[in-house]
């Protein structure tokens, strides 16, 4: 019987992880290394829609590090329960909302015309269709993963594990880099991954927010509307290249920490 249910446990997981490649598989026969390459020469915004996304990309995950990594360690370290149910449900308010929709009430926010728009305008900062739009767009779509993420593998182990290592005559600097990170090393990872995957593909938001300047997600879409599929695939197979291999360097070095670990 175990070995039934291991052989069916096999099957599926070969069947997901099958499923998960079509896309990629898809890409690379349609597309292929020449036409992958080719697409650098002869599509027009190819250059421009590449460095966009690494730079307004590079730019949101440090704004959501820096949102979401205390904002994570209160709610799962410091909050009252309580207040950590509630804090977590409403950060990731934006996870439940079809990325269309955030845009659009990001738009009513931040509109040229709104009292929030105005004043950023002030200081010499468009809020739409500018870097500044396109980064707040990619940050909306990708913290909520980030805080979801990190904030399951914070929480999934008790406080008397950093409270032991404080009676050892540690300081809670001592505590954070030799107990606090090890331990949640193999979540921040995973949140890191993700974040990323989310803020280089995230369309919804940013088409609404900020079309100018385009990003990849945004050049494939004007490619598959002005000229087609024929366009817009190397295009994707670009993005593909660069979503995944952070990602998948990320999953590398976690699976050799809890490797480690063992």
């Amino acid at each position: 019987m175990a070995k039934v249910s291991k052989a069916v446990l096999v099957g599926i997981t070969l069947l997901t992880v099958t499923l998960g490649l079509v896309p990629v598989a898809v890409l690379m026969g349609v597309v292929g290394w020449h036409g992958f390459l080719h697409a650098w020469h002869t599509s027009p915004q190819l250059a421009s829609a590449f460095s966009t996304t690494l730079i307004s990309g590079v730019i949101a995950l440090l704004i959501i590090l820096a949102l979401g990594g205390p904002t994570v360690w209160y709610l799962a370290r410091h909050a009252p329960p309580r207040i950590a149910a509630w804090g977590l449900g409403l950060v990731l308010v934006p996870l439940f909302m079809p990325p269309l929709v955030l845009g659009l009430v990001l738009a009513y926010v931040l509109g040229p015309d709104t009292a929030v728009g105005i004043k950023i305008a002030s200081w010499g900062v468009a809020p739409t269709n500018s870097w500044f739009g396109l980064v707040v767009g990619q940050v909306y779509e990708a913290l909520p993963y980030f805080i979801l993420t990190a904030w399951a593998g914070v929480a999934s182990w008790p406080a008397l594990v950093e409270d032991a290592a404080l009676t050892l005559n540690r300081t809670p600097l001592d505590v954070f880099w030799y107990v606090t990170l090890p331990l949640a090393a193999p979540s921040l990872i995973a949140a890191l991954a993700m974040t990323w995957s989310r803020v280089v593909g995230a369309f919804g938001a940013v088409i609404i927010l900020a079309y100018h300047p385009s990003g990849l997600p945004v050049a494939i879409w004007v490619a598959l509307q002005e000229v087609g599929l024929a366009q817009a695939l190397p295009l994707a197979l670009w993005l593909l290249m660069v979503g995944l291999p952070i990602p998948l360097g990320l999953a590398f070095r976690s699976n050799r920490h809890v490797a480690f670990q063992r």
